[in-house]
């Protein structure tokens, strides 16, 4: 795990992930990273930022960062062959994997993309957004670094400071997450792949009991049967097993 007592500012030069990717553009301030790559979109463009200040996440909450403890970074990826619907799913992986690699903190996937910390009380480690554009699907990730656990927003987040791995190199950890997403994006083959048979042995909400908020405000509630070729959460209830594309997921503790 590589590790720094002060917090340093991320540059271009510091994160090399090279091929496929174009040259990190790291901005000092923005609004959103997502809504920087749009403006110009490429595919492979990589945008990050020390502060964003109107930063979305899923379900219009909302995901602001301080500058030096945490990663704001968007990325504009073509989809891969089994379609842009699993490019949520091998995103939270490729966090899953870096994290793993650079901090040595293991993280659980909460369906769809929430990076959880199974030893920090399954708080949220990171999260992603992801937008369909007509140039390809726009994937932002806000991960909290260096945060320490006053510091954080909700008692339901965490860092990984607060997991206990202080001072973790963020050029390091960024660099491995793009590595790793354009590695998956690649290696995806569609259902019974790798790529995607990985997604499922990470994810924590398979083999869980579930209770899903749907956006019309029905709740399906079930056991987490597995996600199928389309990358919806299959959910087996007492009436049968029904598909979920969207919805958020609660993660029931048994008692």
């Amino acid at each position: 795990m590589s590790q720094n007592p002060h917090p340093r500012p991320l540059g271009e030069r510091s994160v090399t992930p090279g091929a496929p990717w174009r040259p990190v553009e790291v901005f000092e301030r923005v609004g959103s990273t997502n809504d920087e790559v749009r403006t110009a979109p490429a595919p492979w463009r990589v945008v990050v930022a020390e502060r964003q200040d109107a930063g979305r996440g899923r379900l219009g909450r909302t995901w602001t960062t301080t500058p030096g403890t945490s990663l704001a970074v968007s990325v504009l990826v073509p989809p891969p062959a089994s379609g842009p619907s699993w490019v949520p799913l091998l995103a939270g992986l490729a966090v899953h994997r870096a994290v793993a690699e650079v901090a040595g903190v293991q993280t659980t996937l909460k369906w769809p993309n929430d990076v959880l910390v199974p030893g920090d009380g399954d708080r949220k480690l990171a999260g992603l957004l992801c937008e369909w554009t007509a140039d390809g699907v726009v994937v932002g990730l806000g991960l909290n670094v260096d945060t320490p656990r006053e510091g954080l927003p909700l008692d339901t987040a965490t860092s990984l400071r607060a997991a206990g791995a202080p001072g973790v190199d963020r050029a390091a950890l960024l660099t491995a997450y793009l590595v790793h997403l354009a590695r998956l994006l690649s290696e995806d083959t569609g259902p019974g792949g790798a790529a995607q048979l990985a997604y499922v042995t990470a994810c924590s909400t398979v083999g869980r009991t579930v209770e899903v908020h749907q956006p019309g405000g029905a709740v399906l509630r079930g056991v987490g049967a597995g996600v199928d070729a389309a990358g919806r959460l299959t959910v087996r209830g007492e009436t049968g097993t029904d598909a979920v594309s969207a919805g958020d997921v609660v993660h029931v503790r048994s008692r």
